[in-house]
């Protein structure tokens, strides 16, 4: 858990609507607090260097460093050029995935039916919220669920059950080189990682 941190001392503080995208670089040294302000809500978010997007956030290099598929307090955020992006400083949650990826809508009509195919997804958002950065598609990578609850199965299949997220929790991480961040405050309404009814979230950034 982090120090209590003087409100008046923010930096940037704004509210994602529930469903929509969000993005923003959080300098060298800065620290990035996420709510998810109502409970149960999936936060997936991705991140990029600043000064280079083609180094971006590895799943693969942060689990295989840590020794662990779940994003916790302490754990450092790789990049696919083995550098330290930022650290989990603080975790009210725990336990967040990494390894479930984003939904889309080839991903709804696999796992729910054709008629979820137009249903908006977290594909759609980063595709959105990256082309304000000069990037496509093809700049996506394997994300971040905060606040995700997805337990691997005995059979070693990863399951989407009930968040355990509280209003209020939060993650915090501290930037360890100048990174953008992009979040989907997921739109997923036909499972319970969002209990069915995606909410807003918050961003909050305090200087080093």
């Amino acid at each position: 858990m982090s120090l209590y941190r003087e409100p008046n001392a923010v930096v940037y503080d704004f509210a994602v609507p529930a469903g929509q995208p969000w993005s923003h670089i959080v300098r060298k040294g800065e620290v990035l607090r996420i709510i998810d302000s109502e409970g149960c809500q999936a936060v997936d978010t991705l991140f990029y260097s600043a000064t280079d997007k083609s180094e971006r956030y590895s799943a693969q290099d942060t689990v295989r460093e840590q020794g662990s598929p779940y994003i916790t307090m302490g754990t450092k955020l790789m990049s696919n050029e083995g550098n330290v992006m930022a650290t989990i400083i603080a975790d009210t949650s725990g336990g967040h995935d990494t390894s479930a990826g984003a939904c889309s809508a080839e991903a709804n009509t696999v796992r729910f039916g054709h008629d979820t195919k137009f249903m908006h997804s977290c594909r759609d958002n980063f595709v959105m919220e990256m082309s304000r950065h000069g990037m496509t598609k093809r700049d996506i990578v394997s994300n971040i669920n905060f606040f995700m609850n997805v337990p691997v199965e005995p059979d070693g299949t990863l399951a989407i059950v009930d968040g355990l997220s509280r209003p209020g929790d939060y993650v915090e991480l501290r930037a360890e080189m100048d990174i953008l961040c992009v979040i989907s405050n997921c739109p997923q309404v036909n499972n319970p990682c969002n209990d069915f009814n995606p909410t807003p979230i918050r961003t909050l950034i305090w200087n080093g």
